[in-house]
């Protein structure tokens, strides 16, 4: 794949996540909380979640008409991706209750990592890049 049409491809990404955590996040919560809600009913921890995820895609969406000016956003939404999946992974492992969430937000997380490294490598590397600059 050329620069040009992984480009094209990343500026499309990036307006789908930014929608997906603005306005879908809550809905997977509603219809499939198995796979997304960590506590019973809406608390006050989903509300935050919620909340962290609508104001990164809106900068996700800010970030798509100009990817390679906001690598440092989309190198952000990629490593926190991978640690926080991670995280849930080995959550949903040691709490059996869970387990369904390996079927929901780990493996999102993950596809939105590996989708983000794929179609913008150096936003991946840019942890990488900038500790030899230092």
């Amino acid at each position: 794949m050329n620069d040009a049409t992984r480009l094209r491809y990343l500026k499309l990404v990036l307006r789908v996540l930014a929608a997906v955590f603005v306005f879908g996040f809550y809905l997977f919560t509603v219809y499939w909380p198995s796979g997304w809600v960590w506590h019973v009913g809406q608390s006050n921890y989903l509300h935050m979640m919620i909340a962290l995820y609508a104001a990164l895609g809106l900068f996700v969406f800010v970030a798509a008409s100009n990817p390679e000016r906001h690598l440092g956003l989309i190198s952000f939404t990629i490593w926190s991706s991978i640690v926080h999946g991670g995280t849930m992974a080995v959550q949903s492992i040691v709490h059996r209750d869970h387990w369904a969430h390996m079927y929901g937000d780990v493996p999102s997380l993950f596809i939105v990592a590996a989708l983000l490294s794929w179609l913008s490598p150096r936003a991946f590397t840019l942890p990488l890049d900038m500790t030899k600059a230092a």
